[in-house]
């Protein structure tokens, strides 16, 4: 476990809350280690009966740490190492747990692409979605370019993977993947008064339930799969070293 991603059970959930204030909370690869592990330890804990994930109050998460993808975007090996982020992704995409996201301030990148994968997302008024892909010339991951149309359509789809549009929290309420906008500050009280809903009904039935809604895991596994293939290709060219090194020598705020 990272000092940088705190895990606590909290009645019938599981908390997931990252924690690296100093750089937005941008996820390393080994937090995305212990997020995944946490995930995967709740599978089979009968105690366990929902996840929250949260990056607290202010801000949710600025997605990928830049330099972690610069550092295998210019490794001299043949291909980039196996990503601790693509563990992360199929965690969640085998998770039979309701996961709920408490969304403070700014998701960026992974932190708008792994909110189609929970159930429940609450959303602060000062909440910003983004995932600008093209911008750092990469291509989508998280499964969301299977995910984000079929959830909010090819156009609004388009406009955030491709184009790398920001979208409020009541945009978002309105595209369908926010459930509920709350007052700043508020997101994780919120999230925990619907885990404890979910945790009220009886469990078999919500596990049923939730999987007849959902995709299959292998649809989306693959979806994965293919977006890393390329991903990882995408981080080698000569557009993404350059954007990465671009964000990196930026006047620091």
């Amino acid at each position: 476990m990272t000092a940088h991603v705190i895990v606590t059970d909290e009645a019938a959930t599981r908390v997931i809350r990252l924690r690296r204030p100093e750089k937005k909370n941008a996820i390393t690869q080994e937090m995305f280690r212990a997020i995944s592990d946490a995930i995967d330890k709740a599978q089979n804990n009968p105690k366990i009966r929902c996840l929250i994930i949260t990056g607290g109050s202010g801000v949710f998460t600025a997605g990928n740490d830049i330099e972690d993808l610069l550092a295998q975007g210019t490794s001299t090996g043949e291909t980039p190492p196996a990503s601790d982020l693509v563990k992360f992704l199929y965690s969640l995409a085998h998770n039979v747990k309701p996961i709920i996201a408490a969304v403070d301030g700014v998701a960026m990148g992974i932190g708008t692409t792994m909110l189609f994968h929970c159930d429940y997302v609450l959303a602060s008024k000062t909440a910003l979605f983004s995932t600008p892909f093209s911008n750092f010339g990469l291509v989508p991951e998280g499964a969301s370019s299977l995910l984000m149309p079929r959830m909010m359509g090819h156009q609004r789809a388009f406009a955030m993977l491709v184009i790398g549009r920001t979208m409020s929290a009541d945009d978002a309420r309105v595209a369908g993947f926010v459930n509920t906008v709350v007052a700043p500050g508020h997101a994780e009280v919120e999230a925990h008064k619907v885990a404890r809903e979910i945790c009220a009904l009886p469990a078999e039935a919500v596990a049923i339930s939730r999987r007849l809604i959902r995709l299959p895991p292998e649809d989306v596994t693959r979806r994965i799969e293919q977006e890393n293939h390329l991903f990882s290709e995408r981080m080698r060219s000569t557009e993404a070293v350059e954007a990465f090194k671009a964000f990196m020598a930026r006047p620091k705020d």
